[in-house]
């Protein structure tokens, strides 16, 4: 059946059990199912139907869930975007896809495309009953992370068809389980994992935006079994207060999944610590979907930084597209599997532009992306595994890590430290002392600046080529040398 249908079969089965929490509002699956119901109608009453291209451009909450299952009733494709898009990248995102409507968004701000504002609602005379079944040919197109350039979409090559009762066994999610996830709706992972989670009669928590403290409540309060989580929010919990975190009952928790980052180890180990290494779960991959590795925490913990087995077909090759040996860093590439659901040819060789090596046993480990990676006085330097000392200091909540031009060196590490609010800036010397045991002398920063503005978004990624261009263009005035 479609997802659509999927909710009401849920519905059907048992209606008053809750199936969509933010803050103090909670949806039944019953209420969920109905909303969804009555809006598609209205919908189609502006002419959507089977296979039409909708975006959806609202924030998280349960209006995006109703529209996206109002649209997958009608069969409809769904195009999920940032509710803050900008006008340009809006226009830009919409002339890819050619939607018949953008649900979200003053009519005003395009021209030639059908808008709806996102505080639209159906008319109560129209039926909530249930719709017939339609299954879209295709249920979703995402937006690329958007590190280089104006994102794109990317279209996953798969229907609207699931099954109520079977959970896909990746994600080991469970049939009417309780799901945490405090990332953004429009976020790939985000997106796929919520909406599936409610096809398969799970009680789905949203967070509006994420809040360490308030994380843990969630868990407590709901008996949470399995929970989403970016690196930096990992960070940001285990950052509390000793007696808040400690004091909160996790005992719940069955599967912590993270992805759409690099963790850094020290985050790892620490959760891996705290919860059990049983229960922490890594997916490396990327939305365009042609290649993937998983681990779990007692894995990790015999491969201590890795992201995961490679598959048979993966491999780690050099400038020249030579496969390096075991242990060498080089750019990893991917053939997709027959019948992945991206439609990618299984005979040609993909990356997602990473840099990483492979163990004799198979283990990927990451360094960076090519197009991150700084080179030094002829040595290459990863600003990830900065980044990831640099978080280890008190009072710091993110970094960044970008290479500025140097007359000598050609280029040197820059590094952009957000601060936790109200916390003081430490003297650079202090810094560079902090960084010594953990990090090879090349590898310490030149310069930095202390920031207090957030350097990730809310999928928990790092934009470090804007972040390089601006410094380049025109360098904050505040920077201080470290060495």
């Amino acid at each position: 059946m479609s997802m659509g249908s999927a909710l009401t079969w849920q519905a059907e089965r048992q209606p008053e059990r809750p199936a969509l929490t933010m803050g103090d509002q909670t949806y039944t699956r019953r209420e969920l199912d109905r909303a969804a119901n009555r809006l598609a109608r209205a919908l189609a009453g502006r002419g959507i139907g089977h296979d039409d291209r909708v975006a959806v451009v609202l924030p998280t909450g349960p209006r995006h869930q109703i529209t996206c299952f109002a649209l997958w009733k009608l069969g409809a494709l769904v195009i999920p975007l940032p509710a803050n898009i900008a006008d340009q990248e809006l226009e830009h995102l919409a002339a890819q896809a050619d939607p018949k409507l953008i649900i979200g968004v003053d009519a005003a701000h395009l021209t030639g495309v059908d808008a709806l504002p996102g505080d639209f609602s159906p008319d109560l005379s129209l039926s909530d009953a249930p719709l017939p079944d339609v299954v879209a040919t295709m249920w979703k197109a995402s937006t690329s992370g958007g590190s280089t350039g104006l994102p794109r979409l990317i279209w996953e090559d798969r229907s609207s068809a699931i099954d109520p009762a079977d959970p896909f066994p990746l994600l080991r999610i469970q049939v009417d389980d309780v799901v945490l996830h405090p990332a953004a709706a429009y976020h790939n992972a985000s997106f796929s994992q919520t909406n599936w989670a409610l096809c398969w009669g799970c009680h789905v928590l949203l967070m509006e935006r994420f809040d360490a403290a308030e994380w843990l409540r969630l868990v407590e309060r709901h008996q949470v079994r399995w929970a989403y989580l970016v690196p930096t929010m990992m960070s940001r919990i285990l950052a509390l207060p000793d007696e808040v975190r400690n004091g909160a009952d996790v005992s719940s928790l069955e599967v912590v999944m993270h992805m759409a980052a690099p963790c850094p180890p020290w985050v790892k180990a620490a959760w891996i610590e705290w919860v059990g290494p049983e229960k922490i779960w890594e997916i490396y991959g990327g939305t365009e979907g042609f290649g993937a590795t998983m681990i779990n925490g007692v894995e990790w913990l015999e491969h201590r930084g890795s992201v995961g087995k490679v598959q048979a077909r993966t491999e780690i090759r050099d400038d020249d597209g030579n496969v390096v040996p075991a242990g060498e860093i080089g750019t990893v590439w991917f053939y997709p599997p027959e019948g992945n659901p991206m439609g990618h040819p299984p005979d040609v060789a993909q990356t997602f532009g990473d840099m990483g090596s492979v163990d004799d046993d198979g283990y990927l480990y990451l360094a960076d992306r090519r197009t991150d990676m700084i080179l030094t006085g002829g040595v290459n330097v990863y600003p990830a595994e900065i980044e990831g000392a640099i978080e280890q200091m008190p009072g710091v909540v993110s970094a960044a890590v970008v290479g500025l031009p140097h007359p000598d060196l050609g280029a040197r590490a820059h590094a952009i430290i957000e601060l936790a609010p109200g916390r003081a800036a430490p003297d650079p010397a202090e810094l560079a002392v902090f960084l010594e045991p953990l990090l090879a002398r090349h590898k310490i920063p030149y310069t930095c600046e202390f920031v207090t503005t957030p350097l990730r978004d809310e999928a928990g990624k790092i934009r470090r080529n804007r972040l390089r261009d601006e410094r380049r263009e025109a360098p904050p005035e505040d920077t201080l040398r470290l060495r």
